[in-house]
């Protein structure tokens, strides 16, 4: 895939619009947990209030939110790269167990070889859903399904954490890039 900017063509491989993206905002959503614990150190809250708080009734918790984000940066940088999608067990309950599981998804997307992602842009993947597993091209499936759904489940625990005090701002949420 080439990108023309200014009258330079640049390459951009599907490694470059997922890998990078998916690590600036891990790193910057185990940010936004540190600063959920401080702040709930000193006003003296609980974290289980955090970990159980959801924006709405019907929507998932802040710990799915997080388990959310980091399986959709963990299946769609491995089934773009056509690599095994790790399976993790969602029984974090802790603050520790949230860092552990984005540094476990951290380590993972970043071992995945960067050549596993040449000519990913033509490849067809299964993805499991219900009813039923569908089949999308690579880059539809990153532009229209990994990354919007990355998106939403990180804008959710980040909000989760700023609607309970927790002084976060847009920098916390973009990360160093």
């Amino acid at each position: 895939m080439a990108l023309l900017i200014r009258n330079h063509t640049m390459s951009l491989s599907l490694y470059d619009l997922s890998v990078p993206v998916f690590t600036q905002s891990l790193q910057a959503l185990d940010v936004v947990l540190t600063k959920g614990e401080a702040h709930a150190a000193a006003k003296k809250i609980d974290l289980g209030v955090f970990l159980t708080a959801r924006l709405a009734p019907d929507m998932f918790t802040f710990t799915r939110q997080v388990q959310l984000a980091t399986d959709f940066a963990k299946g769609g940088a491995a089934r773009i790269a056509g690599v095994d999608v790790p399976k993790y067990e969602d029984v974090e309950a802790s603050f520790a167990e949230l860092h552990a599981r984005i540094a476990k998804t951290l380590a993972f997307i970043g071992s995945i070889p960067k050549e596993s992602f040449v000519g990913a842009e033509n490849r067809d993947i299964v993805v499991p859903m219900r009813p039923e597993p569908k089949t999308f091209n690579a880059l539809v499936y990153l532009r229209h399904g990994a990354i919007p759904n990355f998106y939403f489940h990180v804008t959710a625990a980040y909000a989760i954490l700023r609607h309970n005090g927790v002084d976060l701002s847009k920098g916390d949420f973009l990360g160093h890039y």
